[in-house]
């Protein structure tokens, strides 16, 4: 089957300044890994020139092999201990307001990396202090204290992304689950009833509006206080193929219907992850 074309709209051209230099400057002499690379983010240019970055934590190998993603499954490294002291000290050099930290999944460490999410926040904030901070984590398998050391360590935002409907999650997720997924998030609220919760979805995998529909319900009765939906696109040939481009009417269907169902800041077009724009969207909560 032929690979649909990228619509024009979601093509993004190339920006290079002395303020992108500068980030992949210090994010190599570091050593660090960012999702902006890893996962091809479309977004990369336009997050480097305004001196933000998505902190990509615990190495660059995946434990897991979802079938949307760019970031390389297998056996991962050993880990950096020095690896939260370090993303605070990008953090600083880079002058950032808003700083968001994810990871790939390492289902082989005993706290599957929840300890390191912690350490990373308590360091940034010795050297940060004003530092806001959002946090986008694994599932941790559904494990409770797991959950709970991140929250403790008090990220302003609390990101597990749902990804995609419930029917879908076979194809797309097949280590993942939805109702664990949903319950990671409604678990927050327990632990923290101040603390924001965020999720994202991808589109174009072959779900319907009703099913985003019935999603955002979900999403809705755990008080999951921001969701993000962008365009799904193929990272590769042995990637799942996109089954629709979504256009802009589609993603204004798509935000009534959130909206219909209750979700209060909905952030949704064809450029939109997870983490874009995440200062403006947390500003706006």
């Amino acid at each position: 089957m032929e690979r649909k074309r990228l619509p024009d709209y979601l093509k993004r051209g190339i920006i290079d300044t002395e303020k992108t230099k500068l980030v992949r400057s210090i994010l190599k002499n570091k050593c660090l890994n960012t999702v902006c690379e890893a996962a091809r983010c479309p977004n990369k240019a336009e997050c480097y020139a305004k001196n933000t970055a998505t902190f990509l934590i615990l190495g660059n190998i995946c434990t897991r092999n979802c079938r949307f993603c760019n970031i390389s499954g297998g056996k991962p490294e050993p880990l950096d201990k020095t690896e939260p002291l370090k993303v605070a000290q990008a953090i600083k050099e880079l002058g950032l307001k808003y700083a968001v930290i994810t990871s790939v999944t390492r289902d082989d460490l005993p706290l599957q990396g929840a300890d390191i999410f912690s350490q990373v926040i308590v360091e940034t904030r010795k050297l940060v202090p004003e530092i806001k901070m959002e946090v986008l984590t694994p599932d941790f398998e559904g494990i409770e204290d797991l959950i709970d050391i991140v929250v403790d360590a008090k990220p302003d935002v609390f990101n597990h992304n749902v990804e995609t409907v419930k029917r879908l999650y076979p194809k797309a997720r097949p280590l993942a689950n939805y109702e664990r997924s949903l319950n990671f998030l409604k678990h927050i609220k327990e632990r923290d009833k101040k603390m924001v919760t965020k999720t994202g979805l991808m589109v174009g995998l072959g779900e319907t509006f009703d099913e985003l529909y019935e999603t955002f319900k979900d999403l809705k009765a755990i008080n999951c206080d921001i969701v993000t939906v962008g365009q799904y696109m193929q990272p590769s040939k042995k990637h799942l193929e996109v089954e629709k481009y979504y256009t802009e009417d589609d993603f204004n269907t798509v935000k009534n219907l959130a909206q219909k169902a209750g979700i209060e800041h909905i952030v949704a077009s064809g450029l939109v992850r997870s983490s874009y724009r995440a200062f403006e969207t947390f500003e706006s909560v």
